[in-house]
């Protein structure tokens, strides 16, 4: 039986605990692997650097015939080789004098400082032995990282396929962007826009079918059609109208085990699963759906992919008051202004250009009824 308006983070632990990591794997070249997430231990053969070579500009010495050399008195050396950055460091000497400690008087150095063997010396193996476990499994590749690897002259890496996600828009007003003038009653399907480009920022592999009218048949067929992918978005007919089958027809074919969210935007909002394949309902109004892709699909989709939840927030004085409802958690649109943070709009789901002129957004929890004017609050920050 599904849970009716569930609260938010009792709906949010329900899902995450339908949801799990994606343990297909693939293998990338090297290049194509920035922020992708290793799927076993990788192992260096090699040793870095794989020589000694000269940390600077220079001289190649043996470090015993400095001994003692400095400003007052000066070492004279005939036994040294000139020596640039990176340059393998000949097997008679141990150290390089910098340039700035030596000087070259016809056909000796002068030496004015002492140093140490292999004093500015990279060793072989200072930065990584052979053997040694380079990135561990379950390590997001930076590019950093994809460097590391292509100087251990590693050209290609096992990392976790990337979340499938379908993503299918419903209503009979909907039309595609661009199709042309709009009729009475009618709007463009934005949603499923948003949603793909967001979905792809965190990692996800994306299809966005084409809208689906408000018939039942249609509804199911496209659920049906999609169920290879680990997660399917559906936007639109969530909600208890004579339109609204989504719930219903997911009740039919799996569990709805999650239907209508005491949350403010995004109230009708659905979970169910239908074999393999977890179910996401969006609510067709912008901003109630941008909550529940932040609330929700976010978390989850960072949990299949195998990579944390981590968003960026600040501390802020809030502007003025923020009033909320109690027993609901509000998600509240922020601009951030000279240390404070102006809420923008307290409602309106469908007022995307709210969203737009936002920095962040505030959430107010379940159990209090809002924040007072000059409190200091976290401001989650959009993407």
């Amino acid at each position: 039986m599904f849970k009716r308006f569930s609260g938010a983070s009792k709906a949010k632990e329900a899902l995450l605990e339908h949801c799990h990591p994606v343990m297909r794997t693939v293998t990338l070249a090297c290049k194509e692997a920035s922020w992708r997430v290793v799927s076993q231990d990788i192992i260096s053969q090699l040793d870095l650097p794989g020589l000694d070579r000269a940390a600077m500009d220079g001289y190649a010495v043996r470090s015993t015939d400095t001994k003692g050399a400095r400003p007052s008195s000066p070492v004279f050396l005939e036994n040294f080789m000139p020596i640039r950055t990176g340059m393998e460091v000949p097997e008679d000497y141990d150290a390089v004098v910098m340039l700035e400690d030596s000087r070259l008087r016809e056909d000796a150095l002068e030496i004015t400082a002492e140093v140490h063997a292999y004093r500015n010396v990279s060793r072989i193996g200072e930065d990584i032995r052979q053997g040694d476990v380079v990135f561990r499994e379950g390590h997001t590749l930076r590019p950093p990282d994809i460097a590391l690897l292509s100087a251990l002259g590693i050209c290609s890496v096992q990392v976790y396929e990337l979340p499938k996600v379908a993503i299918i828009p419903t209503g009979g007003e909907l039309v595609p962007i661009g199709a042309g003038p709009l009729k009475t009653g009618e709007a463009y399907e934005i949603n499923g826009l948003m949603t793909e480009l967001y979905l792809k920022k965190w990692g996800a592999s994306t299809k966005r079918e084409d809208i689906v009218p408000d018939d039942p048949k249609r509804i199911r067929e496209a659920i049906a059609s999609n169920q290879d992918a680990d997660m399917i978005i559906m936007i639109g007919g969530t909600s208890v109208g004579e339109k609204d089958y989504a719930p219903r027809i997911l009740n039919e074919m799996g569990e709805l085990f999650i239907h209508g969210v005491r949350l403010q935007p995004g109230k009708p909002t659905a979970f169910a699963q239908v074999g393999s394949t977890l179910v996401v309902c969006l609510p067709g109004y912008p901003v109630a759906a941008l909550a529940d892709l932040y609330l929700f699909v976010r978390p989850a989709l960072k949990k299949m992919a195998h990579q944390s939840d981590f968003l960026p927030k600040i501390r802020a004085r809030l502007a003025r008051k923020i009033p909320s409802r109690p027993g609901y958690l509000s998600m509240v649109r922020v601009a951030l202004r000279d240390g404070t943070a102006e809420p923008i709009m307290t409602s309106g789901a469908g007022i995307l250009s709210s969203v737009a002129r936002a920095d962040g957004y505030v959430i107010v929890p379940e159990e209090f009824e809002g924040f007072e004017k000059g409190e200091n609050v976290e401001v989650n920050l959009f993407e």
